[in-house]
């Protein structure tokens, strides 16, 4: 089973398909998701990349990681699974009902 990678320091100006390619060059790359702003469309610097199984992840890692693409140095590292924020929306719940801490 593939691992996700997390891809950090990226220029905002590089796309998934030069993700994507770049990756391409140690393996078969499962999924390249770019996160962007939701609301303007901009980068926001990172990205998780999937490769096809596990070799494929860690030739990645070792190839990519301090690799200079647009003019930065990559950080690809194994993705930590998302964290629960239900915390931070319970808290924004209370801020908005007017009482105070």
């Amino acid at each position: 089973m593939a691992k996700r990678l997390f891809v950090g320091s990226l220029s905002y100006t590089t796309t998934a398909g030069q993700l994507e390619e770049l990756f391409a060059q140690v393996g078969k790359v499962a999924t390249v998701n770019l996160i962007t702003d939701k609301f303007s469309g901009q980068s926001k610097g990172f990205a998780f990349v999937e490769m096809s199984n596990d070799k494929e992840t860690e030739d990645a890692i070792k190839k990519f990681n301090d690799f200079e693409l647009d003019g930065r140095k990559l950080v690809v590292n194994v993705a930590r699974p998302k964290e629960d924020r239900s915390d931070f929306q319970n808290r924004g719940n209370f801020a908005r009902s007017g009482k105070r801490w």
